[in-house]
């Protein structure tokens, strides 16, 4: 963290899942997937900040968060904490009749990219049209109702429930990639959708 003369290491009681929400947001790497405490990337050599940071997790830089002065925090460089972002950072359907119903892509970082029907399922579809205001899933689809897309697969697994508000609740897992290829882009429709209005047979729907 830049502090006042310089760079400065973050102790791990002074730092929640609140707060890596907001730095993941601010370095632009999707939402935090694991907070790290005990030296997890090794011990800093710089001055340590020691005021608790108190971000509520809807700020766009971490020094818009307010920080405790009550109290100072005793911490040595063996608490320097860690984050792990996960580097998605938005979702979106296209190459359908509306912005909601098409293909599903990721963004992962700056570049954005399909998703495999192996790790997408109606919970995760719920949650994507929530986040695009398109109501609720009806369908998730094949790669033959909107197109196979190219360039890069995100085969990583979002376990979502459905009632995510954001990205960072779902927890993330891993896939096989060699299981992925664009004959298995995900297309997802939602209840707001031009499209649930046709007939809308698929390989999943809403019951």
């Amino acid at each position: 963290m830049l502090l006042v003369g310089g760079w400065g290491s973050v102790c791990d009681a002074a730092f929640d899942q609140q707060d890596a929400e907001v730095v993941c947001r601010e370095l632009d790497c999707g939402a935090p997937v694991q907070v790290l405490g005990e030296d997890a990337f090794g011990k800093g050599d710089a001055q340590m900040w020691t005021q608790d940071i108190q971000c509520r997790g809807d700020e766009s830089h971490i020094r818009r968060c307010p920080s405790s002065t009550s109290h100072n925090i005793k911490c040595t460089h063996d608490n320097d904490v860690g984050l792990i972002c996960s580097g998605y950072t938005d979702l979106r359907l296209v190459n359908g009749p509306d912005v909601c119903s098409g293909r599903v892509e990721r963004q992962y970082f700056s570049k954005w990219g399909t998703v495999c029907d192996a790790c997408w399922d109606m919970r995760a579809a719920s949650f994507l049209c929530r986040k695009l205001n398109c109501g609720i899933a009806v369908s998730v689809v094949e790669s033959d109702w909107f197109g196979e897309g190219s360039g890069e697969i995100w085969a990583d697994v979002f376990d979502c429930d459905g009632n995510e508000t954001k990205l960072s609740e779902c927890s993330v897992s891993s896939w096989s990639r060699a299981e992925c290829s664009h004959g298995r882009d995900v297309g997802v429709i939602c209840s707001e959708s031009e499209a649930h209005l046709g007939n809308c047979s698929s390989t999943q729907q809403l019951s």
